[in-house]
């Protein structure tokens, strides 16, 4: 954990996967061909509290869907790549946008189309139900699972390992 706290503290940019990541993986199909997502709002919060605390937030995915452009704006989230079954070429662009090197990006993942992204990162985590040789390949597992306060759990970390948690945790309480 010592190494990944190292790591954390380093980090300027977060990338999040979407489904089985900030989602449970499930997907809901209506009749009329309308898609539905369940997002964890202690996740969404999270979310926030890094943005809000100066870290650039990105989310990569290989899905289009309009709901995700939703849920990622009302979240403030700028930087949102849909569509993007090579994830590493996203990435690529973002951090040339940014101007971001490699020790300044944590990938958080949950499946084979993550690996080539989590390459160019300085930190690789992954959700507690992600695929076995995802788990196998990272720096950290979370020990929640996707769509259930797992990116909750990833944003707290970051936060508490660059030592802006508690002041946080302090002003929610109004101390």
């Amino acid at each position: 954990m010592q190494s990944v706290i190292a790591k954390a503290k380093q980090i300027k940019l977060v990338v999040f996967d979407v489904d089985g990541v900030l989602t449970d993986g499930g997907l809901i199909l209506g009749e009329s061909g309308d898609e539905y997502k369940i997002f964890h709002v202690r996740d969404g919060l999270g979310l926030v509290m890094l943005r809000d605390n100066g870290f650039h937030l990105a989310v990569i995915t290989a899905r289009t869907s309009k709901i995700v452009a939703e849920r990622m704006n009302s979240l403030g989230i700028e930087y949102v790549y849909q569509g993007q079954e090579q994830k590493a070429v996203a990435l690529n662009a973002l951090m040339k946008k940014l101007g971001v090197s490699k020790e300044e990006i944590a990938y958080v993942g949950d499946d084979f189309l993550d690996l080539p992204a989590m390459r160019l990162t300085g930190l690789t985590i992954a959700v507690a139900d992600a695929h076995p040789l995802v788990r196998e390949k990272v720096d950290w597992v979370t020990h929640a699972k996707g769509g259930h306060g797992a990116a909750r759990e990833v944003c707290e970390m970051l936060l508490e390992a660059q030592g802006k948690l508690d002041p946080l945790i302090q002003n929610f309480l109004g101390t």
